[in-house]
């Protein structure tokens, strides 16, 4: 029986040939055509006026929280249910990431658990669009602008999601990626930093290449970093681009086919929801057990394991994670975090890979 992954890249377009020019005319580093041609198709696709590229979407977060000045000592909201490099890139900068819970329905975080946890020391929000649906923007926005806040979305697993018939990337003072292989829109590793603030990104360059002054060859007015994504990296990221459309109508159907498939299991599963005014681009397409918990989830993946078919948990609490652990009660994520499982989700997948998911999940179930 051929093994179901649980993500696959597309590389179908016109990847290999961008590749083999950049091996051809020698241009493999961290100059070269494809980079701006890249940050250019990105920046359009989000509607926004600049993306920086860097070299991976923890590092494009770093950069951001660098050039948005957070300083140690300075405290940033983030959910407790995200991947950790969120929690990371705020402690690389010296700060304090503070937890909030997150909301059932999407495991975003929760606009109404915020206001409590700011303080003086408070800077920004960083919301994560979790497994491709939006956070409440427009909530979180009422409350930045109330506070003097910057948000800074977290985008990562989002590329293409909207808010109100915008996409993610122009939503807050700037927005990160991550072009992991995994992605919607891959470069095997990569990130992207995007922003309509000119200052903003002038700074994001600069701190992205060493700090090198761009007017005054090895000349270093500031501490800078090596952040910057390679010419082979983007040539693969233009291609991924040229083909977007087409990857982000794939996911739907196959977010329409899981909902079919997994109809009769819907009073032992929750499925994905899609809010009013958002759109949902399912970069994993997430279930919850409705009873149970880490234990019950876990064999369930097991059971999938056995019949061929890969799947990952979601994402721990960063609150019960040693760097992070707090001895809290997050009522939501202590819930639904452990019964939670990514199944395999990407454009390969037929309509009868995805009845066998349904099948062995409902074996799996006891149904």
């Amino acid at each position: 029986m051929n093994r179901i992954s649980v993500a696959q890249p597309k590389l179908e377009g016109n990847e290999r040939k961008y590749v083999l020019d950049c091996l051809d005319t020698n241009w493999i580093s961290s100059n070269g055509k494809y980079i701006g041609a890249f940050e250019e198709a990105f920046a359009a696709f989000c509607g926004v006026k600049h993306a920086i590229a860097a070299n991976n979407g923890t590092t494009a977060l770093h950069l951001a929280l660098v050039a948005l000045d957070l300083q140690p000592g300075d405290e940033v909201i983030i959910p407790t249910v995200t991947y950790i490099a969120t929690a990371n890139a705020v402690r690389y900068c010296g700060a304090t990431p503070v937890l909030v819970d997150v909301c059932a329905d999407t495991m975003n975080i929760d606009p109404a658990k915020i206001e409590e946890k700011i303080t003086p020391r408070t800077r920004g929000i960083i919301p994560v669009h979790l497994y491709g649906h939006p956070a409440d923007m427009d909530a979180l926005s009422v409350i930045a602008k109330k506070h003097g806040l910057w948000l800074l979305e977290d985008a990562a697993e989002a590329h293409g999601a909207e808010v109100g018939g915008k996409r993610v990337g122009g939503l807050g003072i700037c927005a990160t990626f991550s072009f992991f292989g995994n992605k919607i829109v891959t470069t095997g590793e990569g990130g992207m930093v995007t922003t309509n603030d000119d200052e903003l990104a002038a700074k994001l360059r600069l701190y992205r290449g060493q700090g090198v002054d761009p007017k005054r060859r090895y000349w270093f007015p500031v501490i800078g970093y090596n952040y910057r994504m390679t010419n082979i990296q983007a040539a693969i990221g233009l291609a991924q681009m040229e083909t977007i459309g087409d990857s982000l109508k794939e996911r739907q159907v196959l977010a329409r086919m899981y909902g079919e498939a997994l109809a009769p299991l819907k009073d032992l599963l929750v499925l994905p929801t899609e809010h009013p005014d958002m759109h949902h681009v399912y970069w994993m397409y997430t279930v919850f057990l409705r009873s149970g918990g880490e234990a019950e989830r876990d064999a369930v993946m097991r059971a999938l394991d056995e019949a061929a078919i890969e799947t990952r948990p979601v994402f721990y609490p960063m609150h019960v994670l040693p760097p992070y652990k707090e001895d809290k009660v997050y009522p939501v994520a202590d819930e639904w975090a452990q019964r939670g499982l990514n199944l395999p989700t990407h454009q390969y997948l037929t309509r009868a890979d995805i009845e066998r998911v349904a099948a062995a999940l409902q074996k799996a179930l006891g149904r």
